[in-house]
């Protein structure tokens, strides 16, 4: 090994740090969490070796820090490349050029859709951060109190984990795919001390009661948007049905007169497509936005999270 190889887990999950610098946070928190699982367990497959001669067996399989570093950075960017939305003949193609070119990017659909189920999930979110949390405080006298809270605080990780999932389906958002690295070299107590003293833990949180009124926002701004809007495109066949009496009784008889004449009909369905685009417009802004909000709260900074 050479003076500067690491000797311990520690040093080489620092240099690994150090060499990603500048990268996605997300990929940075998934490199320390693998190369920590890989070193650990290796480590513990060999008893009779010492860890700095452990670690210079793996600086010729798994790799140094900066070439494990080279690998992922290569793996993201094939990744990234695989992702772009293809051109219909071959190639990739930058979706969404033009006003009506949002039609062709999926991401606006699924940002929409995102928007939707956002009501959903902020419920759910919710419930569980106040429900925890509320047990936890009523249970902290007793002796059940504090292994409630350890286990509240581990589930809120595993749901963090869970959305950032969901982001990164809907959004195209790089988010994480393992936990944030447990720290080397610490016993459980320990742990557990550094768990809560990193800031994710309780921007996890912050996130998960946040997401309610942001899902209330997201979920009128979207179904408004597309009842307007849809409504508008579809003017005309309302208006055949009122004519021809398609719908029984007055159920038409709320829309204003102007709605049935000829000259209205194809403006009223050019206000609607007009809307619709800039609904798909504002739902892929917001879901570049959001992922970029959930990113900020739910991923590991480096330098932040126990070392």
């Amino acid at each position: 090994m050479t003076a500067s190889a690491p000797r311990s887990i520690a040093e080489y999950l620092r240099q690994l740090r150090a060499e990603l610098a500048g990268e996605d946070p997300a990929l940075i928190q998934d490199a320390l969490y693998d190369a920590e699982e890989y070193l650990r367990a290796e480590i513990a497959a060999h008893p009779d070796k010492s860890e700095a001669d452990v670690l210079e067996i793996i600086a010729s399989t798994y790799g140094a820090p900066d070439e494990v570093a080279n690998a992922y950075r290569e793996t993201e960017s094939r990744v990234k490349a695989a992702l772009r939305t293809p051109r219909p003949g071959g190639g990739a193609v930058s979706v969404g050029n033009g006003f009506f070119g949002v039609f062709l990017d999926v991401r606006a659909y699924t940002s929409l859709f995102f928007m939707l189920l956002s009501l959903a999930t902020g419920v759910l979110y919710f419930t569980f951060a106040v429900a925890g949390l509320s047990i936890s405080f009523g249970c902290a006298v007793l002796v059940i109190g504090v292994p409630f809270f350890l286990m509240f605080m581990g589930l809120t990780r595993v749901l963090s984990l869970a959305e950032g999932r969901l982001i990164e389906a809907m959004t195209g958002e790089r988010m994480p795919r393992r936990p944030a690295h447990p720290g080397s070299g610490h016993g459980f107590w320990m742990r557990i001390g550094l768990m809560l003293k990193d800031p994710r833990t309780w921007s996890t949180l912050a996130y998960l009661l946040l997401m309610l009124p942001l899902g209330i926002v997201y979920f009128a701004i979207a179904s408004i948007g597309l009842a307007l809007s849809l409504s508008l495109i579809f003017a005309p066949l309302f208006a055949a049905a009122d004519r021809f009496s398609w719908v029984g009784g007055d159920a038409l008889n709320f829309q204003p007169s102007w709605m049935g004449s000829i000259w209205a009909l194809p403006i009223l369905v050019a206000l609607g497509v007009v809307l619709l685009t800039l609904l798909m417009h504002l739902a892929r802004g917001i879901g570049h936005l959001h992922a970029l909000f959930a990113k900020s709260f739910l991923v590991s900074r480096p330098g932040i999270a126990a070392a």
